[in-house]
């Protein structure tokens, strides 16, 4: 089970790693077999049908990600805490509302889900 320490330090370095750029500080705390579906990974991540499966897919996505948008930066809005599962709502670069569903195993991101909101 999630304590809340454990989600408000997740989502802080979550926050502080992804506005620094540090990809590998971010991929540390997935599992090497992590599924990550998002509808930007259909785009960023060609024959993929929108689901990076596996580390190495995933941080091939997030440096397409990253090389695409040089200015992202987010803005954690608020985060809600399950059983297992973290949802962390922000505000990206250009204003838009996203919501990441982050599952855990051991202590680690196991599947997670990048959700946008409708224009």
């Amino acid at each position: 089970m999630l304590t809340d320490d454990f989600a408000d330090a997740f989502v802080a370095g979550w926050l502080r790693d992804w506005n620094a750029h540090d990809l590998e500080a971010l991929l540390s705390h997935y599992t090497d077999d992590v599924t990550f579906s998002s509808p930007l990974a259909v785009r960023l991540l060609p024959g993929s049908d929108g689901v990076a499966r596996g580390k190495d897919a995933l941080r091939a996505y997030w440096t397409a990600g990253l090389a695409a948008l040089p200015d992202l930066r987010f803005e954690v809005l608020d985060h809600f805490v399950g059983v297992e599962t973290l949802v962390i709502r922000y505000r990206n670069q250009n204003g838009g509302v996203v919501c990441e569903v982050l599952e855990f195993r051991d202590g680690l991101v196991a599947r997670g889900h990048g959700t946008y909101q409708r224009p």
